[in-house]
This record gives C-alpha cells, structure tokens and sequence, in this order.
C-alpha cells in the first residue's frame, strides 16, 4: 500500500503539538518587515511580529514559499515512493496553491495539490482530515472526495478591531477608515469560495460574539459540529469572550484559541479574530 503524506503552509494556524502528532509536513511563507524577511513562525513568532508591526512605519509584506522549496520537499516526501498530497490557503489570497502546482509538475514523485479556498482553521480542518485518513491507509481519490466535503461544510469568520492596517493595505479608504474608527465600526467579513466577503458592521465586542454565535447557531442546526477553531492577532480577550459564549451552549465542545499566523495579521491588524467550524 503506497503511503501518503501531508504537505500545507504556515497559514494553517496548528500547533507544533498537533502537526507533529498528525505527522503534518509545513513549508513556511515569508514576511518582509522593515527591509528584513523572516521565515513565517520558524524566524519570528505571531507575538513578537504584531509588536514589531505595531511600531512599523510600512505594512509588511508576505510572500510564498519558493518554487525551490516545493521541489526540494517533495522530493525528499516521495523519494521512497510515497505519494504527497498538497493542502494550502486559498488560491484568491496568494499564488502558493500554483506555485505548489508547478512544483509538482517538476518534482520526480507524485504530488497531489489542493486549494483548500480557506486559510487558518478553515485550511487545518482538511489537511487533520486528511492526514488522519492517509494514517488509516485510505486512497488519494478517497481524501479527495472526503475534503470536497469538508470544504463545503466550513465557514469561517475574520473580526477586525482596527481598520488601520485595511487603509494601508489599499483596502478601503483613509476618509472611510476615520469615519469607521470614529464610529468604532468592527467589520465581520466571510471568505466565499476563497474570497474576503465583508458581511455586517458591529459596533461592540459583545455585538460581535452575539453575531458570530447567530450565525453558529443557524448553520450548525440540525448537524454534527465535526471541527470548531478560534484564532486571533492579539485580540485574545474577545477571543476567550467568544469560546465561553459558545461552551454556555455546546458544553462538550473543543475549542483552541490559536494565535494566528503574521499572514493574515498583517492585513487584520491588532485585536482581529478569526472564527471557524464545519458541521455535517
């Protein structure tokens, strides 16, 4: 039986912990801050990056992983004749699902690459499930059809507490900034089919926590929650808010609060957080 083995990128917002128990193979994105660039999570860490950040005279730019590094890994992945599959963020928020695919074509194994058309734990409920398929012996067509369900079955939810880091990103405008942060606006957006999808304006955390649990509430009715995540850039208060909220309702319920990776802070900016589920 050929084994298969799991690749993704430093976007998926696991622990070490979980990515060593799932035996889980992670290329990192890059980060230029200040004229430096650093390994996402392996040179610098979602903590010291937003206190860098906040100083930073320029947003920081993310990049992904080299072509180069691709093939070197899935080289070494499939040089005893396993089989790779290759789960990263969503093709409409970084080139990294075609650059994985060009290495694929140029690697001397096989390699299986998948948009996942999520980022974070939207992106780590597909590649669990299928390196806890790949560990039970299932076929690459198998995982496949098992993560078409999956990405289906998810949404996920991003909170941005400032709308600074959106101005400078060129997202929206400095007047509709300061007016939004006049009004202390805290903008709840949803990614659909892998795209940022703004969806409601709150003005508290608590309205916030009431929304996002509307939304759990009415999605999940009638199904199995199969896989739940919080994450956040130094907005763990709010996170916490959240997660207790949730418990009154389901209590048997595993919820980790993550920080999340330099990636997505870096347009979110300070105090976001990112919600996510999937339920069958």
């Amino acid at each position: 039986m050929t084994k298969i083995k799991v690749v993704t990128d430093s976007t998926v917002d696991l622990n070490k912990e979980i990515i060593q128990k799932y035996e889980i193979h992670v290329l990192p994105l890059q980060i230029n801050l200040e004229g430096k660039t650093y390994l996402d999570r392996e040179d610098i860490t979602p903590t010291e990056f937003i206190e860098k950040m906040k100083t930073a005279d320029e947003l920081p730019k993310s990049s992904q992983p080299s072509l180069g590094s691709f093939i070197k890994l899935y080289n070494e992945l499939t040089s005893d004749g396993s089989e790779v599959i290759s789960i990263h963020l969503s093709s409409g928020l970084s080139g990294t699902v075609r650059t994985a695919e060009t290495a694929a074509k140029q690697c001397n194994g096989k390699v299986t690459v998948v948009d996942s058309l999520y980022i974070s734990k939207g992106l780590a409920f597909q590649v669990i499930e299928a390196a806890t398929m790949a560990k039970k012996g299932h076929s690459m067509a198998e995982i496949i059809d098992r993560l078409n369900v999956v990405r289906k079955s998810t949404r996920l939810f991003v909170v941005v507490d400032t709308l600074e880091n959106l101005m400078k990103g060129g997202r929206i405008g400095k007047a509709k900034a300061l007016i939004g942060s006049l009004l202390n606006i805290k903008p709840i957006a949803t990614l659909e089919e892998g795209v940022y999808s703004p969806i409601a304006n709150a003005r508290s955390h608590g309205q916030v926590v009431k929304q996002l649990v509307k939304h759990l509430v009415e999605d999940t009715n009638g199904k199995i929650i199969k896989g739940i995540g919080i994450t956040h850039a130094d907005g763990k208060d709010l996170a916490i808010r959240l997660k207790e909220k949730i418990l009154e309702l389901y209590e048997n319920l595993e919820i980790l609060i993550e920080d999340t990776t330099p990636i997505i802070s870096t347009h979110t900016g300070p105090g976001a957080i990112g919600f996510m589920y999937y339920a069958e």
